[in-house]
């Protein structure tokens, strides 16, 4: 079975950014997701999608969202959605209830809260949403790059015979005539 067992392996963009130290090949057929806002989907509960138009655009802009990444930025909403629901039912129900057979036991809302919330957290580690996730979030968008300059030196001819012949022109343009160099 390939690709079982060991760490995960790091997206090709990343691997080239940090320099190819274990000299393997690159996966050349790596797909390339279009680089697009994606829309919020419908089907996302109200507070669901208010989160969606907090943080979409700014995923975007980061170069973290793309349009493959819809399902998962929706699952984060809808979790955090049923979080803001479970805290404010908590808000208006005591932590401890009494069962009716006089044990007391800690509310529900409380399990949902703390569910929903580890559900979030490992969404916002895989979308870099948090201090600690950002720095190991990689991209490739061009918009957060700083752009390579190369400088290269090329010569056609050997260096003293250009300036012979720049010389030459601009002797001539003066109407000078110059003695040719040795």
């Amino acid at each position: 079975m390939k690709g079982t067992m060991g760490p995960r392996p790091k997206p090709t963009a990343i691997r080239k950014r940090e320099g190819n130290r274990g000299k393997r090949a690159w996966n050349h057929d790596e797909p390339q997701p279009p680089d697009a806002l994606p829309r919020c989907p419908k089907h996302l509960a109200p507070v669901a999608r208010t989160e969606w138009r907090r943080v979409a655009r700014t995923l975007h802009a980061m170069g973290v969202l793309t349009t493959i990444d819809r399902a998962a930025l929706a699952a984060y909403c809808q979790s955090y959605a049923k979080w803001v629901e479970a805290e404010r039912k908590l808000q208006e129900t005591p932590p401890l209830l009494k069962t009716p057979s006089g044990y007391v036991q800690q509310s529900p809302w409380i399990a949902i809260a703390n569910k929903q919330l580890e559900i979030m957290g490992r969404y916002m580690a895989e979308l870099g949403m948090t201090p600690a996730s950002r720095s190991r979030v990689s991209t490739e968008d061009p918009r957060m790059q700083v752009p390579t300059i190369e400088f290269r030196t090329i010569y056609e001819a050997k260096p003293v015979e250009l300036l012979s012949k720049a010389l030459d022109e601009v002797a001539e343009r003066l109407g000078e005539r110059r003695e040719p160099a040795e």
